[in-house]
């Protein structure tokens, strides 16, 4: 069949790719490319441990590690940071060889306890494995040797393969796979057995369903030819052969899937159906294959330049390659490492990064194999076991290297082996020690959301910070610890500004959490601390948060406060606690200067206005003496700005109010005007009381001044203001109080208001001579009141000026002006009376012209009415008419519907419903309240 082309697969994050080896090659970075021997991160030689033969490389002292309490001198250390395995041994040489130097282990298996290993003399030993734990954590293995057993060849055991199941062990040994009891490595009675094998391997995820039987699948001694064999406890049987393209040099099998090497090329076989898919081309004449199944329908191979490449059965990648040796014998997996095997090491790459994890250095080295999880190297004397790490301890190394993304990509694959609820504390853990790892490096991006996702007791940061926990807080740090900072003067190593960027990050961090469910429980020490920041910075904020909701501890805060000279937040933190009293106190002596703080240039009004809103009574009573004090006309406001509500529930009516105000007369007067000018409250005394306070300033202002001031012409004008507007007060009495001034504008207002209109007038024409404003006293004085009212002031008016003992000119162009500008004002026929006969028509003529156009506007206004009247009548007249369109009969037989006699005479009342009444019964309209509309005739 034809051949595809196959593209490189990205990092497993991203989607499946088919599979190809072109374009990796560039790319491919030789970790443990080697020159002269050197291991892989490291710039040495490996020698050769004491005794000449152990495959472990001592360590030198420069460059690595030496051998740590749980690792023997003569065993391996890895030259990475990272510590995934240990190399532990379990079966040692002497238990092995005896006195027979020439023993070589050619294969091994391991089925639970149970060790097999075939030597290069066609003996196959069983040993069984007890892993030991020591009190100091120390995994060790002890091998017990059961048995072994001669199988008669005269060539080396090749492949050992177990079958639990069956109890059997499939032994490959000169071409032939023979069956043995696990046990007593008996063959069995049958003699069943499969020859021509070149080497052969077990199905792990089996297509037949039976339990009782395994498939084999052995690459046949036949040229280019695979066979499927089932094996049962005592026969065999062959099931399939397929040919190949090339020869085949190694197989693995999953299900209906071989994965196979062949001579220049890996490919995969549906031995089914006979389909076949390449995947990348390879040469076995370089180097040695590797066709490992690592999972269901997914295959490991060695592939060219350096790389471990994943395949899965469709012929894509779903991993990104990893980087390993050549020269690499043997892979085996145990997640969510693979471990490769080469001359001179074994090494660790990630599945998760592709990264090389660890190394250890192992000579003379020929099998790695998997079994169960369970990873064992053999060298040709001796076995080993790669005991896997705690997943726990591996995070907690790389944590501590600062290896923070490593560290969490390895958490999350850690999920998979650790039960839910286990797995969850310990990546919320990871997730805090990781976040303050980038704390520590100023990253506090990252920090931020490693700390929120990992859902970290917030008092864990803030007790970094020296003295911003609460001195009540019970909090004690975790433990074990996350982190390796005393505090934060260690971690910056007193470098101010990274302490200040520390302190800047805590802000936002807090400020953030503090209404969020991390905060619950711990609301006192988030707030405290925050509020501890805020005012050693002298942040902004601090009035705010003091302002708002809050859950800052009085005694720790106030100290603090007061420790940084924050006396007006510490005030609104009184507030807070309800102690309004201790508040306004301390803000009393910013103001006077006892204490300072300039947080607030506006203070006093600030008092003011904490006054005017405050409800305890006894305080408001107690510093209204300082406010009116400090000054009339802004400390009157905490009672002319009061809600009206708190004024008549508590103590704050108007007469205690201006008892106090009796020693201040600028806050009297304010005082006055709220209740006069703004509640407009209709009570003689505060009118009569504001007007002789405005007269008694009039009065004083004009004794101390000749000259125009603005103090005075503003009183005045209020003065007058009142007495035109108000209705309330005493007039008599201001009235004797001007006497012998000169307000003779006043005194024509309070005689206007006593109605002698004449008096006024001639206050205003004679004394005053203000033509103007004695127009405007006409005006206001007639407000609200009827045409013929405002009519007889003005021919008042009219007369005073045209007053037979006056000849002023002055007047007598004044009333012109009077009847000119005011023509509506007047009866035209009446000023036509009084007018001398000397005046021309062209000096009256605008008064004429307007009093014309009025009494034409009057007659035609008139006329209007006279016409919608009589059209209205109209309209009711033919409504009437509709009503009696249809004639009503009415004889001595009709009886009234009220009564039920007769009708004496033609008068009646009919209802709507067509029913007659008497008229004297229709007055009775309770007797039939069904009949309430009527028409008479």
């Amino acid at each position: 069949m034809g051949r595809r082309v196959f593209l490189p697969h990205p990092p497993a994050s991203r989607p499946a790719l088919p599979l190809s080896i072109t374009g990796l090659r560039a790319g491919a970075s030789h970790v443990t490319g080697r020159t002269g021997g050197a291991a892989p991160g490291g710039g040495w030689e490996p020698g050769r441990a004491a005794g000449g033969d152990s495959p472990v490389a001592k360590l030198p002292r420069t460059g690595a590690r030496g051998p740590g309490p749980d690792c023997p001198a003569d065993h391996p250390e890895d030259t990475m940071s990272l510590k995934a395995f240990k190399l532990v041994p379990a079966v040692e040489r002497e238990m092995l060889m005896g006195d027979k130097a020439r023993i070589n282990v050619e294969c091994i298996e391991c089925c639970g306890k149970n060790l097999y290993i075939g030597t290069n003399e066609c003996f196959v030993y069983h040993f069984l494995l007890e892993e030991k734990i020591s009190s100091a954590g120390k995994i060790t293995f002890a091998a017990t040797k059961q048995l072994h057993k001669y199988l008669g060849f005269k060539k080396a055991v090749s492949e050992l393969k177990a079958a639990s199941a069956l109890n059997r062990l499939l032994v490959l040994c000169d071409n032939t796979i023979t069956l043995v009891n696990m046990m007593n490595l008996e063959p069995i009675p049958t003699g069943a057995r499969i020859k021509g094998a070149v080497t052969f391997t077990l199905n792990e995820n089996p297509m037949s369903g039976d339990p009782f039987c395994v498939e084999v699948c052995i690459i046949s001694v036949k040229r280019r030819t695979i066979q499927m064999f089932m094996v049962y406890e005592d026969r065999v049987q062959i099931v399939k052969e397929v040919s190949t393209p090339e020869q085949p040099c190694a197989v693995a099998v999953d299900g209906h899937y071989l994965c196979l090497a062949l001579t220049t090329q890996y490919i995969i076989l549906n031995y089914n159906t006979g389909i076949s898919q390449d995947l990348f081309p390879y040469c076995s004449d370089e180097k040695r294959p590797i066709v490992k199944r690592i999972g269901r329908q997914e295959f490991l191979l060695a592939g060219p330049g350096g790389l471990g490449m994943f395949a899965t059965v469709d012929g894509i990648s779903q991993r990104a390659p990893v980087h390993w040796s050549e020269n690499v014998i043997g892979a085996a997996l145990c997640f969510p490492y693979v471990v490769a095997l080469d001359d001179e090491f074994i090494t660790v790459h990630s599945m998760l990064d592709q990264q090389l994890k660890q190394t250890l250095p192992f000579k003379e080295g020929h099998i790695l194999q998997d079994f169960e999880g369970k990873v064992i190297v053999a060298t040709n004397k001796g076995v080993y076991i790669l005991v896997p790490l705690p997943l726990e301890r591996q995070i907690q190394d790389l944590l501590t290297s600062h290896r923070v993304e490593e560290a969490l990509v390895l958490a999350k694959a850690a999920r998979r082996n650790i039960p839910k609820e286990k797995f969850q504390v310990m990546y919320k853990r990871i997730l805090q020690q990781a976040g303050f790892i980038h704390f520590a490096q100023l990253q506090f991006l990252e920090a931020k959301e490693l700390f929120r996702s990992g859902q970290l007791d917030v008092r864990e940061l803030i007790s970094l910070y020296p003295f911003l926990l609460p001195t009540s807080s019970s909090f004690i740090r975790s433990h074990p610890p996350l982190h390796e900072y005393a505090d934060l003067n260690q971690l910056t190593q007193g470098d101010q500004e990274k302490m200040t960027k520390c302190k800047r990050f805590l802000m936002s961090y807090l400020n953030e959490v503090r209404s969020t469910d991390v905060a619950n429980g711990y609301k006192e020490d988030i707030d405290t601390a925050l509020l501890k920041l805020y005012a050693e910075a002298n942040h902004e904020s601090l009035l705010d948060l003091l302002v708002s909701e809050n859950f800052c501890l009085l005694t720790d805060s106030a100290a603090w406060l007061e420790k940084h000279t924050k006396y007006f937040a510490l005030g609104l933190l009184y507030h807070y606690n309800g102690q309004d009293a201790a508040a306004l106190q301390l803000w009393i002596k910013i103001v006077n200067g006892d204490v300072q703080d300039s947080t607030r240039s506006d203070l006093y009004e600030y008092i003011v206005d904490f006054l005017t809103f405050c409800s305890d009574q006894e305080l408001v009573w107690k510093y209204a003496e300082w406010v009116l004090q400090k000054s009339e006309e802004v400390g009157v406001q905490i009672f002319t700005k009061r809600p009206l509500e708190d004024q008549v529930k508590n103590s704050f009516n108007p007469d205690n109010i201006m008892n106090c105000l009796n020693k201040y007369p600028k806050s009297l007067v304010k005082y006055l005007e709220y209740l006069v000018l703004d509640r407009k409250i209709e009570k003689e005394k505060y009118h009569t009381h504001l007007a002789v306070l405005y007269l008694e300033a009039v009065l004083q202002l004009k004794s101390v001044t000749t000259d125009n001031c603005a103090e005075l012409t503003e009183t005045q004008t209020k003065l007058r203001s009142l007495l035109q507007k108000s209705d309330f007060y005493r007039i008599h009495f201001i009235l004797d109080k001007i006497k012998g001034t000169d307000l003779h504008m006043e005194r024509a207002i309070l005689y206007g208001k006593l109605e002698e209109h004449d008096k006024a007038l001639h206050i205003l024409v004679h004394e005053l001579k203000d033509f103007s404003a004695a127009e405007d006293y006409c005006i206001w004085s007639s407000e609200s009141k009827d045409l013929p009212y405002r009519q007889r002031l003005f021919h008042m008016l009219l007369s005073v000026y045209l007053n037979p003992g006056s000849s002023d000119c002055e007047l007598v162009m004044a009333a012109v002006d009077l009847l000119n500008n005011h023509a509506a004002e007047f009866d035209a026929a009446r000023v036509l009376q009084l007018v001398p006969d000397s005046w021309s028509v062209q000096l009256l003529s605008p008064f004429l012209t307007g009093a014309m156009r009025e009494s034409i506007h009057t007659k035609r206004m008139a006329q209007i009415t006279l016409g919608l009247a009589k059209a209205e009548n109209l309209i009711y007249k033919h409504d009437k008419v509709k009503l009696k369109g249809s004639p009503i009969i009415l004889s001595d037989k009709k009886l009234c519907q009220v009564c039920q006699s007769p009708f004496c005479e033609p008068a009646f009342v009919r209802y709507p419903n067509g029913g007659m009444v008497h008229t004297h019964c229709a007055a009775k309209r309770l007797v039939n309240p069904n009949m309430t509309h009527h028409s008479q005739t």
